[in-house]
Order: C-alpha cells, then sequence, then structure tokens
C-alpha cells in the first residue's frame, strides 16, 4: 500500500473553508445523516450544496486509467458512487469498461446519470455484493470513514475482497489535536477519524494493499471562523 493524491486535477476552493460549531450544527448533521435531496441538492451546511455534473470528474477518471493500466477490458467498481459522476466520465474515456457503483442513498441512485443508473447498485458498504476479486480496481472516496471502526474494517475487508489488489481510498485523518477539532467542525458525516498512524495499522490490520489519500484540515484548507 502507499500514500498516494490521486485526487490530483480535483478543482479546490482558493479560498479557505470557514468552520465554526455554530456554521454545521447537529441539525446539519441530522439532516446529511438521511442522504436524501437536502444532503445532494440542499443547503450547503447540510451537504453538497447541489450535486450537479460539470465534467470535474474527468481529470480524476484520467489518473485512474493512467495509474491503475485500465482500458476497455477493465473492471472497475466505486463504493459510494453518488448520482454517477465519476462511473460515467470511465465510461466515456472506455466506453466498454466495466463499471459499478454501490451506494446507500436511494436519492442518489434515482437521481443518478441515466447513462450509469442501471449500473448502481443498492448495498451496504460492509456487504458488496459482487464475486470475489471481480474488479481491477476499486474506488472508495468517502465512504470508509464514514462508517464506525468496526464497519470500516469490515468495509476495507470487503475492497480487499472484491478487488485484484489495485485501488484507492479517502480517509479522514489528522495530526495534530487542532486539525482534529477543525475536521470535525468540518465534516458532516466522518464517523472514524484517525490519526495518520492509526490509520495504518488499521490498513495493516485488514492487509490492504491498493493506495490512500489522507483527508485533513490542510488538504480541505480549513480555517476556523473568527
Amino acid at each position: 500500500m502507499r500514500e498516494f493524491d490521486l485526487l490530483k486535477g480535483y478543482p479546490e476552493p482558493k479560498e479557505p473553508r470557514l468552520v465554526h460549531p455554530k456554521i454545521r450544527t447537529i441539525h446539519h448533521r441530522i439532516i446529511a445523516s438521511d442522504r436524501g435531496r437536502e444532503f445532494y441538492d440542499g443547503d450547503r451546511n447540510s451537504g453538497y450544496g447541489g450535486l450537479k455534473y460539470d465534467g470535474r470528474w474527468i481529470p480524476i477518471a484520467k489518473n485512474i486509467c493512467h495509474e491503475y493500466g485500465l482500458n476497455e477490458r477493465s473492471s472497475v467498481l466505486q463504493i459510494g458512487c453518488d448520482k454517477g459522476f465519476l462511473l460515467n466520465d470511465l465510461r466515456t474515456l472506455h466506453p466498454q469498461m466495466k463499471v459499478r457503483g454501490v451506494e446507500v442513498s436511494d436519492y442518489a441512485i434515482e437521481t443518478a446519470m441515466p447513462s450509469v443508473k442501471p449500473l448502481i447498485r443498492k448495498a451496504s458498504f460492509t456487504e458488496i455484493p459482487f464475486e470475489d476479486h471481480e474488479f481491477d480496481c476499486v474506488i472508495a472516496i468517502g465512504p470508509v470513514y464514514s462508517l464506525n471502526l468496526t464497519d470500516a474494517i469490515r468495509c476495507l475487508k470487503e475492497i480487499g475482497r472484491v478487488g485484484k489488489g489495485k485501488g484507492f481510498i479517502t480517509l479522514g485523518a489528522y495530526e495534530t489535536e487542532e486539525d482534529f477539532r477543525l475536521f470535525r467542525y468540518w465534516t458532516l458525516l466522518g464517523c472514524t477519524i484517525l490519526s495518520k498512524n492509526d490509520w495504518i495499522e488499521v490498513l495493516r490490520h485488514v492487509g490492504y494493499s491498493g493506495d490512500y489519500r489522507f483527508n485533513t484540515a490542510l488538504s480541505l484548507n480549513l480555517k476556523e471562523k473568527p
């Protein structure tokens, strides 16, 4: 396994993201936990603030294909695929590629891009409904650390089971107590936020062999609002 930023090219805000315990409150987290319309297409403090296709995942799809040597004969699974934007862009690059998605949100599946909607299954991130070693590459941007530790471990083991070793995940992490505080102010669904060293121990425990990126207060450009 290696720490690697596969998300290079994804547009990030030029200004810091301001966080404060009164900006994203328990009220917003309750709304987000439903993973319904308000989370995807409602107020920014409760979720994405309107998740619409704009092509921003194209560079990431190119990164995935280049980094992992994927082509028309390859197979890719995305766990937590939302409305299927990345799946769509992978198929745009390689129309014959086998792409599949797993999602827990009824709303996300109902409003998924028509090009990939039939390829998305509703299923738990801890019980992935595919065969052993079915996919050349498994992508999980966000869902692992949205689970409690027990389920995060189960999810990681499932990634190892359905994949062939190549993959990419993101993990909510911190290095200092201030980093942890800022991240907690920001995240709506993040449940397991660990130090970088602790996450590495978890990955070694489950035998994870893919790539990973730490989402931190620094990488997200978080700054506390006065």
